[in-house]
């Protein structure tokens, strides 16, 4: 399946870089604050791991404990190893990427990894292919109970390929939690052809509603933003290039979730958190929009109460309610995630 976009890619990933140094904007390099419980394994996993992987995110989502997890486009393998750490010796992690010389670094440090988090055998395994075609690497429908990624959607040049496969290996209730590069406008045809543009996340980044409209089109109703970080150019020749749009880095929640509604719809619902995550005892946050204390009641649309209450969270939330009176559309629903520069000058108070 290679076309001339993986072979830039690839070549900009196995050759051009080396490590993290060589980067020429912020766009591959972790934006988002990564949380104080990850901290404890990234400090076990080896340096060259480290230096070699590139991301744009912490797509690291909590409740992993004997799951199966995906990870598209692993690199070294950093994100691999942590959630591995996560998911346990009874839980599965397995790694997909398409560059040798990245696959090379995280399976030469695999057995080492493994010792270092206490386990016997490994739950870690890496495969080389491509994220558009997870099929024919033997993956099956309805396996994975996550799949996550770091800044690599938007390299591929079939981006409907990869949600559609996605939403595939999802079991009904699953979550696809990742990071990626998203641009306030459509950015034109010579942008997704140079290599470099292409290579730091940019060319290829889609213009953030066209991604959404996507992922409803495939089956992920109601995208849910969980962290957003705006992007620095920090070359004059990328500036001058492509200066004139903005880029953020942007975590999203997407959930195989077929009753979910193209709105968020009022049924008179709540949800009350109870404080039963190890990792988050006080609060737990679900998106920029909605964060529950522990034992507080949250109002909450329906589309909120089923990824609550239909997914690997159900254990850890009360849901007061239900879908058989509705009250109409309900407020306070978030539009726009993208951060200008104005807004960014300015603060972003909203």
């Amino acid at each position: 399946m290679s076309t001339l976009t993986h072979q830039k890619v690839s070549e900009y990933y196995g050759k051009v870089l080396q490590t993290k140094r060589d980067l020429k904007t912020s766009a591959c390099c972790a934006l988002d604050k990564v949380p104080d419980y990850v901290r404890e394994p990234l400090k076990l996993i080896e340096d060259e791991i480290q230096t070699k992987f590139y991301g744009c995110g912490a797509p690291f989502p909590l409740v992993l404990e004997g799951m199966k997890v995906l990870d598209l486009g692993c690199g070294t393998g950093r994100d691999c190893f942590v959630l591995s750490f996560f998911v346990g010796q009874e839980g599965e992690v397995v790694g997909i990427d398409m560059t040798d010389e990245q696959l090379e670094v995280g399976s030469k440090y695999l057995p080492v990894q493994m010792e270092k988090f206490g386990f016997q055998k490994p739950n870690v395994r890496f495969i080389k292919g491509y994220i558009e075609d997870l099929e024919s690497l033997g993956l099956p429908d309805d396996y994975f109970d996550i799949v996550v990624s770091n800044c690599v959607v938007n390299l591929s040049p079939d981006k409907e390929a990869v949600l559609g496969e996605v939403y595939r290996v999802l079991k009904e209730g699953g979550e696809f939690f990742f990071s990626d590069v998203y641009v306030d406008r459509r950015l034109p045809a010579w942008a997704k052809e140079d290599q470099v543009l292409l290579g730091e996340c940019l060319g290829g980044a889609l213009y953030w509603k066209d991604f959404e409209r996507l992922a409803n089109r495939i089956g992920f109703i109601d995208p849910r933003v969980f962290a957003n970080s705006k992007i620095d150019l920090l070359d004059p020749e990328t500036i001058d290039k492509i200066g004139f749009a903005n880029f953020n880095s942007i975590t999203y929640r997407l959930f195989k979730l077929p009753q979910l509604e193209t709105a968020c719809e009022d049924y008179g619902q709540s949800a009350v958190y109870k404080g039963t995550i190890p990792e988050s005892r006080h609060r737990f946050m679900l998106d920029n929009h909605h964060v529950f204390e522990r034992n507080r009641p949250l109002p909450v649309c329906s589309n909120t109460a089923f990824m609550l209450q239909d997914t690997r969270l159900h254990k850890h939330f009360d849901i007061h309610g239900d879908t058989s009176e509705h009250f109409g559309l309900f407020a306070g629903c978030g539009e726009t995630p993208m951060i200008t520069a104005e807004e960014d000058a300015a603060g972003g108070c909203c």
